[in-house]
């Protein structure tokens, strides 16, 4: 028996042992990649795919709104629902730029607001319809007395299906963009795009509703559908937006928490939710305290805590202002930035004014002395200053005519060659003039857009900065606040000069501070070994603050 064994095991093949060399000599013979013949299986590859989950993401919401849309034009009839759709999307820009204008500091990509928007128009609405009619119709079924079913279902089961259909919204973009959900504002954002989408599908339906009200009795100019527009529009376009506004700021005090208070995390979000709930449940309720009871939950309850939330919401904005204010200045003290753009940063008003600046210095042409800060080769992309192949104003490039000089074979403008005639000499000037314009139009965007993302990714290492002071940083704190500094340094000749200059005509610095010269500094990290300590920009490069250009205004 173990002899056999051991015939069988020594007659079986050895397993070739290649040597160093030889392994080189197969992996050189390899052929390119483009022309294997074995190919690896791409595995789950399609799941995996951001293209493929985006795609799938607003396919299912559109289904939803197909479904939903198809549910309330049954319910109303084409007129009707037309009315209620042109009435119901008139107080949706107003609440959408509101929220936007709360998230100034650190702005949410619009695909995630506008999934939020897409999600409590589509999906909670539908969810709501359809678990709100189940509901109802089985407690008029099981109590066979349908008007306390409709109340019943108005009070207790509307608020907690339709706030909980709401709220999943928050939940997602708190657990898949964990890294950009940072404060208070966050959760009110999100929350209140989802809101806004909800209550535009839930317009349209009581609008259209109330339209058809109105045929069928013939009202004339006090009908059902202005009163339902005045009350709902008017009135109350943020009771929505409040009751959930409550489930995002407690998500938003959540990602405040730190790592290690878990249970903070899980409760603070679900007392959120019960309080968003239980105000939704006392407003739908009004109508119990008798026929002045929607009056004095308005007046009493409605409007204090949307005060009392909107000032939470603007004090929590400046917060995190401050926050830039006081983080910050440990870089500019690194060497990472100007001690200037600390105090530009934390300020909305010199943000945009550096966005501005850069524009207007860059489309005004390398000709002007506020321009040559901004004439430093940037190596961002679509940054090149300047291209190949185009002229700036007052420069010319090979091929073509700058304003006021000539190109070999073309005229400048009031220059014509003997070999051209005054024709067409006029019109490749005015050809030149306007590709210049569109080039240094093109260059100030550049510019600004620059500066706009140096600012996103400033605001953002303050807050990762912030988060990891108080223990709720992700393990991978080093590796992103290298990585976030990299994109500082790649914009810093665009916009440090902005900054600096914001700072100064905003009144957040006096001239009398600002540093002559270098500012010494401890050496930046040593991957960055070729980045040195943040030096100020040197006199000659700074425009001359206090002053404007020739012909320009500030």
């Amino acid at each position: 028996m173990s002899d056999g064994s051991v015939q069988q095991q020594q007659s079986q093949p050895a397993v070739p042992l290649l040597e160093e060399q030889r392994v080189g000599e197969i992996l050189a013979a390899v052929p390119e990649r483009g022309q294997w013949r074995y190919r690896p299986r791409r595995v789950g590859m399609v799941w995996r795919s951001r293209t493929f989950r985006i795609a799938a993401v607003f396919t299912v919401l559109a289904l939803c709104g197909l479904v939903i849309l198809a549910l309330v034009r049954a319910e109303t009839g084409t007129e009707g629902f037309l009315v209620g759709l042109g009435l119901a999307v008139l107080p949706v820009p107003l609440l959408m730029a509101a929220f936007r204008w709360l998230d100034r500091v650190e702005p949410w990509p619009w695909r995630n607001l506008l999934f939020s928007f897409g999600w409590g128009a589509c999906a909670a609405a539908l969810v709501a319809i359809i678990a709100n009619s189940f509901a109802t119709h089985w407690i008029a079924t099981a109590t066979a007395d349908p008007a306390s079913a409709d109340t019943l279902g108005a009070t207790v089961i509307a608020p907690v299906v339709e706030e909980s259909a709401k709220a999943a919204a928050v939940l997602l973009i708190f657990l898949f963009r964990r890294r950009d959900f940072s404060g208070v504002v966050d959760g009110v954002v999100i929350a209140g795009f989802t809101a806004t989408g909800f209550a535009f599908t839930e317009n349209i339906l009581y609008l259209g509703n109330a339209f058809g009200e109105d045929q069928q009795i013939g009202s004339g100019f006090a009908s059902v559908t202005a009163a339902t527009f005045f009350v709902r529009g008017v009135m109350t376009p943020f009771a929505h937006p409040l009751f959930t506004v409550l489930t995002g700021l407690g998500f938003g005090f959540a990602a405040m928490a730190a790592r290690r208070r878990r249970l903070r995390r899980i409760l603070l979000p679900l007392l959120g939710l019960f309080l968003a709930m239980g105000m939704h449940a006392l407003w739908n309720g009004s109508a119990v305290f008798g026929p002045y009871g929607f009056y004095v939950v308005y007046g009493v309850f409605m409007v204090p805590v949307f005060g009392l939330v909107t000032w939470l919401v603007i004090w929590s904005r400046q917060r995190e202002l401050r926050t830039l204010e006081t983080e910050l200045p440990a870089y500019a003290a690194a060497g990472w930035l100007t001690p200037a753009e600390p105090l530009a940063l934390s300020s909305i008003r010199a943000r945009g004014m550096a966005r501005d600046v850069a524009r207007r210095q860059q489309a005004h042409g390398y000709g002007s002395p506020y321009a040559a800060p901004y004439a430093t080769s940037y190596t961002g992309p679509g940054y090149g200053y300047p291209a190949p192949g185009y002229a700036a104003p007052g420069y010319a490039a090979p091929g073509y005519a700058a304003v006021g000089y000539a190109a070999p074979g073309y005229a400048a403008a009031g220059h014509p060659q003997p070999h051209l005639p005054a024709y067409g000499s006029n019109r490749v000037a005015a050809q030149v003039r306007s590709h210049a314009k569109a080039q240094a139009k093109a260059r100030g965007k550049a510019a600004a857009r620059a500066v706009a993302e140096y600012e996103s990714f400033a605001t953002s290492l303050a807050f990762l900065r912030r988060r990891a002071r108080r223990g709720a940083a992700d393990p991978d704190f080093a590796a992103r606040e290298l990585e976030l500094l990299h994109h500082l340094w790649q914009r810093r000749n665009v916009a440090g000069p902005a900054l600096a200059y914001a700072a100064q005509a905003s009144g957040r610095l006096r001239p009398r501070y600002m540093p002559p010269g270098p500012v010494p500094g401890p050496a930046p990290h040593q991957q960055y070994g070729g980045y040195g300590p943040s030096p100020y920009l040197p006199p000659h490069t700074r425009p001359p603050y206090g002053s404007r250009p020739p012909g320009r205004s500030w």
